[in-house]
């Protein structure tokens, strides 16, 4: 299957996120009690709730998304661009935004969206983030009632499991393996709390963002053995 998709039919995707708000005190008290329950067991003894709170952006319940964005392949004759662009400003309309772009682009059913890690993170993040802000799932998201090979979504990281359940690849560990060019960033994930709500720089965050959806499509690629992308043929639009 993964030699029979078509590129121009895949949406590439990665998200960034960060807590609600931008320090623990903000949360109401029931949020800070619900907060230190949801995170007993990965703080353990090592860290307090508030000191824990940095890390709230990995779950849809106590984080927003700033910064979604997406590639998408073009053909004109033999000549192939990969094309990347940024939602970003308010989450609402972001996810709006977003919504909109899926179901008037990418609505046909052979039409795919692809992350890495996106069907543990990406995927259900945006899903859970849209209900809670009353916004009906386009039909890429509702996954409802579909079986497995009606879901239209690929996840690099799991094709390079090849079955293995247990196995855990990072998109930077991967594309180092692979020989794929990863230039040098200012930030990694760990930065991205510290950039948007300390230094308020989201172009540094969606320059971070734009990378990672290159490197999924050429991880993409090499899994199936086509060549890579020159930068010239990457667009920022």
């Amino acid at each position: 299957m993964l030699y029979k998709v078509t590129l121009e039919n895949i949406l590439f995707l990665d998200i960034e996120t960060v807590p609600e708000f931008s320090q623990f005190e903000e949360l109401s008290e029931e949020k800070k009690e619900l907060w230190a329950h949801k995170t007993q067991y990965q703080r353990k003894e090592d860290f307090t709730p508030e000191e824990f709170y940095d890390r709230a952006g990995i779950w849809a319940e106590f984080g927003i998304i700033v910064c979604i964005s997406v590639g998408y392949f073009t053909f004109k004759g033999d000549q192939r661009t990969f094309r990347v662009t940024s939602i970003h400003g308010d989450e609402k309309a972001i996810l709006t935004e977003f919504k909109t772009l899926l179901e008037t682009h990418y609505y046909e059913s052979y039409k795919l969206l692809c992350g890495h890690n996106a069907k543990e993170f990406d995927f259900p993040f945006i899903a859970r983030r849209m209900i809670i802000h009353g916004i009906k799932l386009p039909s890429k998201l509702n996954l409802f009632g579909k079986k497995p090979w009606e879901i239209p979504h690929l996840d690099t990281m799991e094709l390079w499991k090849f079955g293995d359940y247990k196995h855990f690849t990072s998109l930077k560990l991967l594309t180092n393996i692979l020989n794929i060019p990863s230039p040098k960033d200012d930030i990694d994930g760990s930065m991205v709390y510290q950039t948007f709500y300390i230094e308020k720089d989201i172009d540094k965050i969606i320059t971070y963002c734009e990378k990672d959806v290159v490197a999924v499509a050429q991880i993409f690629l090499r899994l199936r053995g086509e060549e890579l992308l020159e930068d010239s043929e990457i667009k920022h639009v």
